[in-house]
This record gives structure tokens, sequence and C-alpha cells, in this order.
């Protein structure tokens, strides 16, 4: 299917944060944009204040007049997460609808245009967010498709009526091997989907295998130590590409990037962290490569403000932090607590956990618990199942078992806002990627009020 041709587009799941950026992007194209989703939340509520209608009945009937039969110029778009018993997903199978996952969708987008592909089990929203933020800052331009929304633009998709596109390319069921991208990033390879990939080895082979999609004379950039062929990034000095003289300056992180040509001092990143230096180093060297000047880079990293739910500080006053992430892998979890150690380290850190499905609960439970023993308070939420069935025996008491630190408890979603009230912590984390942000307005009211 060409894209030209699509002139209507159903999304079978059109909540996801990658659905939606699509949703709005056709919206944006004059395309006639319709969707389902179970959950109603703050980003369907704005996707229907912006003219697309969306059902939250899983029901044939829903399905609008348009959708019905079968046309040339319709795209039926389809999340994995959507259950296989899906009436709504069923009726476009039994019409005969070539349904595609979102990633098709991006291949058909980014095919013919200049593309700029970030790609890792971990650190991919923030790196794809900071490049798009350079790109458009500076004036140079693009179209990108984001993991989260981004604080400078509130939204996860950006228009350019110039021929380039940035794109999250996911590593989840290998969709992002429908990509053929001429600058790639590679941010992370830790093990993780092991429920599609059965082990790291073969996770690493689809990570390889993506990076020899890359166009002829195309860029790769790689985190130093990933068993890929690259240009090599890092905050060590080690690298082809260097962040150094990393230091905390008034709440940013500043330091020098180095690439042996373009030497660019002071930079200031006002998101915290070693991890987030370095994506944003691999976004600097991105932006390089396709010739943007130096001090316009500066000034954009300096002006990017973020992501939500990427080390988002929520309420900072003389009694109380409190900073929401979305890190759901123990790598995430421990460079998330070395950011906050390094700019509060005095404070006591209270983090409230929701482990995000059974099966890397599961997988990972001993490294979970290792990060997790060095919080000095720990509430651990019940397990988010998403798109998985239980498994015996996996449970957060399983996982809190094993956690060697003194003040830990296992309670309810509907318990914590009692609990941070007696609690009244100076310092407080929430951190997952299941629904733990529909604490993050209560948690926000309470610590205003404390």
């Amino acid at each position: 299917m060409e894209l030209l041709n699509i002139k209507r587009v159903y999304f079978v799941g059109i909540g996801g944060i990658g659905m939606s950026a699509l949703a709005r992007y056709f919206a944006k194209r004059g395309c006639v944009v319709c969707g389902y989703d179970k959950t109603r939340t703050a980003l369907t509520a704005q996707l229907q204040q912006e003219g697309i209608l969306i059902s939250f009945l899983d029901e044939e009937d829903t399905i609008p007049v348009a959708f019905r039969e079968k046309y040339e110029d319709t795209l039926v778009v389809y999340t994995p997460a959507i259950p296989k018993n899906s009436h709504i997903l069923n009726f476009f199978q039994s019409k005969g609808f070539d349904l595609k996952k979102r990633s098709q969708v991006l291949g058909i987008i980014s095919e013919g245009m200049y593309c700029v592909a970030v790609a890792g089990t971990h650190g991919k929203t923030t790196t794809s967010s900071i490049i798009a933020h350079i790109l458009t800052d500076t004036g140079f331009g693009c179209t990108a498709f984001l993991g989260g929304i981004t604080t400078n633009y509130n939204s996860n998709v950006l228009y350019s009526k110039n021929n380039v596109v940035v794109v999250e390319a996911d590593e989840y069921d290998r969709s992002f091997l429908t990509l053929h991208p001429d600058v790639a990033v590679i941010t992370s390879m830790d093990a993780d989907h092991l429920d599609i990939y059965g082990d790291e080895s073969h996770l690493h082979e689809s990570f390889n295998l993506f990076a020899d999609q890359l166009k002829e004379n195309g860029r790769l950039f790689v985190k130093d130590g990933l068993p890929v062929a690259g240009i090599t990034y890092s905050a060590a000095g080690t690298s082809a590409i260097n962040a150094k003289n990393i230091r905390v300056e008034d709440g940013c992180f500043v330091f020098d990037f180095e690439d042996g040509y373009t030497p660019i001092k002071d930079l200031k990143l006002a998101m915290p962290g070693k991890h987030n230096v370095e994506n944003a180093t691999a976004a600097i060297g991105t932006a390089l490569s396709l010739g943007i000047h130096p001090k316009s880079i500066k000034k954009a990293i300096a002006s990017f403000k973020g992501v939500k739910r990427r080390f988002e500080t929520i309420v900072k006053t003389n009694k109380h932090i409190y900073i929401d992430d979305y890190a759901h892998h123990p790598e995430e979890l421990k460079a998330c607590f070395d950011a906050v150690r390094q700019l509060y380290p005095e404070k006591k850190l209270t983090v409230i956990f929701q482990p995000h499905l059974f099966t890397r609960t599961r997988d990972f439970a001993d490294d979970f618990a290792k990060v997790l023993s060095t919080a000095d308070d720990l509430i651990l939420l019940e397990i988010y199942p998403a798109r998985e069935l239980p498994l015996e025996g996996i449970t957060s008491q399983m996982l809190l078992d094993k956690i060697t630190c003194e003040n830990k408890q296992v309670c309810g979603k509907e318990n914590v806002i009692e609990i941070i009230k007696n609690k009244k912590p100076a310092l407080i984390l929430t951190v997952g990627a299941g629904d733990i942000d529909t604490l993050i307005e209560p948690l926000k009211n309470t610590l205003t009020h404390a």
C-alpha cells in the first residue's frame, strides 16, 4: 500500500503512545481517522478533541459505516497488545482487510524519506525526542513519531514539509526490521522481551539484522560496548564520540562533546543522569552528521525540556521532591536511581514501583531485587499484566521476599495515597510502565498540600 493512496484509517488500540502518534499524523494529512481502545485516558480525550472518533466498546456495531467494507484506500492498523478474541479485530480479519502493525505503517511512511531511526531496549524515546527537538529548534525540520509526549511540544508527533523523518525503531516482536534508515542509533541491547526472543543471543541477532538494514553510505551510532559495528559513543571517554567533563550545575547536567573534529563545550541538559548525557551525545552526533551548526545544537540542547514520564519532576518544594519515570527494566531502574542520588545525595529515597509483565518479573527477579534493595523505603505495587495472563508463583510478594532493604511492603494502588500521607517523604520516585501514571496527579495533590 502506498502512502498517497490512503484516505481512511482505523486503529485497533488507538490509545497507545505509538498508535496515537500515527492517528494524529493521518488526521493531519486529511484522512478520515477512527479507532477503538478499551480504556479512556487523557490521551484518548485529546485525540477526540482533535476530531478523531473513538469507541471504547469492543463491538462490531461500533465500527463506522465507512469501514464496514474493504476499500483500496482504507488502512487498518492494530497493536499486538489487542487480544486475539477482540470482536473488532476479528471483524476486520473476516472481511479480508490487510491489517498492518504500527511498525509496518512507519515503514510505508518512511519509504522514500530520509529516515533517522533510534533503536534500543531503553533510551530510544529520550534519544529520538532530543534528535527531533534539535532538528525542529534549529529550523532544519523533521516529521517525528515518538514513544512519549515531549514537554516542548506537548505531543508525540511532529510535522514538517521537508523529507526527513525521525522514528523509534521498536525491537518488540522484531518490528524494527520494517525500516531502512539513512541514520540509525542503537542505545542499548539489554536482555528484554524474552517472551518473544527466548534468550539474549536472539535479541542481539535481531539488532544486528536491524543494523544491516542501514542504507548504503548510512551512518550507525552505537553505544560503546554493544556487539554491533558502528560509530561508538559514550560518557566514558573511550569511544569515537564522547561526553566529557560531566558535572552538575544548578540542577542541570553540564558536559563537553568531543568527536575528534567538532568540540562543543559546556552543553547544558535539563534531563539528569549520565544515561541521558549519553542519549544527548548520540543525538548531537546525529545532528552534526546532518550538517547542523554546533552553536545551534548547543542552544537546542539547552532548551530541551524532556519527555513526560522520563525523569519528570512533578513536585519540587521545600518539603517534597517528587520525580516520575517510565523505568521498567533493571538497567533502567539502576540508571534512574543513580540520577536521583547524584542530584539529591543527602535525601532519603522512597520508591513506589509497579512491575510490568509477569514474564519480565520472572526473567529478571534477581536483578530487580538487587536494584530495588538500594531504596531507603520501598512500596511495591502488584504486577501490571498488560497483554499477559498470570504465571503461577510470579507475584509482587515473591519479588519482595528477594529484596533486602528494611523498609519494604506490597500494597494495592488504592492504598498508596494514605501511606504517603503518613510517611511524608522528602524524596519520592514513582517508576513503572503500567498504569502507575494514574497515581501522579493524586500524589502531586497530596504532596503539594502536605
